[in-house]
């Protein structure tokens, strides 16, 4: 599949690890940096998604997506992403990512209105439940960080090329292609979601570490095991 991810904001907490674990099947532990296990909310609008060999076509490319991550190593070693959720403003993209990748999609009324440097993110869930868990976030971002400026953590929480599931009971993975992304500073102007609840863990408590970035083309590939 082809992708470009669009006006993204990454919002991280952090969390015990053992807390985190819990949510994980067996063959995944997972990772931390500076001792903490940190989940992410990361709302973004989809464009251009196709398939090889089709164009991207306009009522079924275009749609607002809002992830909850965490970061995993497998048996192998090898680290990447499990999704703890996946909303989606498409109902076939749900449909799809649930069957062709098994991953935990879910079907939302969702809207993604960008002004300036200012976006506004809205979700709520409808099938399948909890429905009406939602997520509005509205983030103001800010300049591009410096190269001094793109530490362990930033690199720790965005650059990750590999997401994992289980397809039919087995572990599986799929690799995703990527420029790294233009990362900027970006500050929380408002948040009010219970998705992070409705995946099984605690409403977060701390600050956020936040970023943004005008978003990158991604290729993701099939599954191997």
């Amino acid at each position: 599949m082809y992708h470009h991810w669009s006006r993204m904001t990454f919002i991280h907490w952090r969390y015990p690890p053992a807390r985190v674990q819990e949510l994980l099947p067996g063959h995944l532990t997972v990772e931390t940096f500076d001792e903490a296990a940190w989940v992410g909310l990361t709302p973004f609008l989809m464009r251009g998604v196709r398939i090889p060999g089709t164009p991207a076509l306009p009522w079924l490319s275009r749609f607002p997506e809002t992830n909850l991550r965490t970061y995993v190593r497998d048996e192998r070693g090898r680290t990447g992403v499990w999704f703890l959720s996946l909303d989606a403003a498409l109902l076939l993209a749900a449909l799809g990512g649930r069957c062709a990748y098994r991953l935990p999609y879910f079907w939302s009324a969702m809207s993604v209105d960008a002004e300036g440097a200012r976006t506004l993110y809205r979700c709520r869930r409808r099938r399948p439940g909890p429905r009406g868990a939602r997520c509005d976030v509205e983030v103001e971002a800010g300049a591009p960080l410096a190269e001094s400026e793109r530490d362990e953590l930033a690199h720790f929480l965005t650059a990750r090329y590999r997401l994992f599931t289980l397809v039919a009971g087995r572990p599986a993975t799929a690799q995703v292609e990527h420029p790294a992304w233009p990362l900027h500073h970006a500050r929380l102007i408002g948040l009010e979601q219970d998705l992070v609840r409705a995946a099984g863990l605690p409403a977060p408590d701390g600050p956020a570490v936040v970023h943004a970035s005008p978003g990158v083309p991604v290729r993701v590939g099939l599954w191997t095991w």
